[in-house]
């Protein structure tokens, strides 16, 4: 191969690797205030900061009409409210998917995410959350986009028995019988789990045992060592954790998204503007590089949220925007870098 065609072709896989990271990075849209700009200043402001994927957590028929057009890939929430409807027939999932993804045609649907940190000790929600998924799934493939879109849905990390070291996370017992299906319906579809993880939860339940620098991936080494993979931030620990407990689950081949991530920047213990301002700079700047378990295998993550939402309670869920409601920025993040320095405190 001639040197100019070696360059060339270096050129092109260089080109695809940097789309490919690129994008990982999304920002979950909630609409919970009184204050917040319109659907269609939204989209531009998304644009505009070159945020290319988004999450919004019920199909809000202005966000999706705003939404047309834009180019931006979205993951489109079922809520828990509408679990009863779609997992009690086809039919009623097929209507869902028809009003609600079908009429917007020129929206780029990338996951349905049925359902959002349902606890499976629900008595109710929680024996509808694979029929629901399985509904989903036959009407995405009913209305002949089962190859455009991934169905899926969201967890906490709260499933988890076994937390250290990363490489024995396992899930509680008495949550087998809930996650084993859902496994096992991921599996069969090709499709990853959606996993909400929140390492300042982690951090602000105990400070004594976790060091902050550590939860804002700014230690100066190794913190953990798990036979040869060492953790320098809780953040890969916690996700290597989810997925050791898939792998003891079958589900070795699930990948992960983080469907949400992020830490307030007011209201509680630990919630800094400054924290906060580490923590997604350096949470944008790491999900690219993959977790020991998975190094080098950029991490599709969504960050939350895209604003401070007056309307929620308690008081430190009105304080995790990376945007103000007046549409500037609260952090500077660089969507459109891929390699960026970590952020000390």
């Amino acid at each position: 191969m001639s040197s100019m065609a070696s360059l060339l072709l270096l050129f092109v896989l260089l080109s695809v690797s940097l789309r490919t990271t690129e994008s990982q990075i999304g920002v979950c849209y909630g609409l919970l205030g009184n204050n917040l700009p319109s659907p269609p200043e939204v989209i531009n402001l998304y644009n505009s900061h070159n945020i290319r994927r988004m999450r919004i957590y019920d199909p809000n028929q202005s966000v999706l009409q705003a939404l047309s057009g834009s180019n931006i890939e979205l993951m489109l929430g079922v809520p828990n409210s509408d679990l009863q409807y779609v997992a009690s027939s086809r039919d009623n999932a097929r209507d869902w998917v028809r009003r609600n993804v079908v009429n917007f045609p020129s929206v780029k649907f990338r996951y349905i995410a049925v359902g959002n940190e349902v606890k499976p000790t629900d008595g109710t929600l929680a024996p509808l959350v694979h029929p629901a998924l399985t509904n989903i799934h036959e009407a995405v493939a009913f209305h002949g986009l089962k190859d455009q879109i991934k169905v899926s849905t969201s967890v906490d990390t709260t499933m988890i028995g076994v937390d250290f070291p990363p490489s024995q996370g396992a899930f509680k017992g008495d949550v087998r019988a809930y996650i084993d299906p859902i496994i096992g319906f991921l599996v069969a579809i090709n499709a990853p789990l959606l996993v909400n993880v929140y390492p300042y939860f982690s951090y602000s339940g105990n400070p004594r045992d976790i060091s902050l620098a550590y939860a804002l991936f700014t230690s100066s080494g190794t913190v953990v060592q798990d036979g040869s993979n060492g953790y320098q931030n809780l953040f890969d620990a916690i996700v290597d954790v989810m997925y050791s407990a898939l792998e003891k689950a079958g589900g070795a081949t699930v990948e992960i998204v983080i469907s949400e991530t992020g830490w307030p920047s007011n209201g509680a213990f630990g919630a800094t503007f400054d924290n906060a301002r580490t923590y997604y700079t350096n949470m944008v700047s790491h999900a690219p590089h993959g977790t020991p378990k998975r190094p080098g295998r950029a991490i599709e993550t969504y960050l939350f949220a895209m604003f401070d939402e007056n309307n929620k309670e308690p008081e430190l869920e009105k304080n995790f925007g990376v945007f103000y409601p007046n549409q500037q920025p609260k952090y500077n993040l660089n969507f459109n870098s891929i390699q960026q320095g970590f952020e000390s405190v």
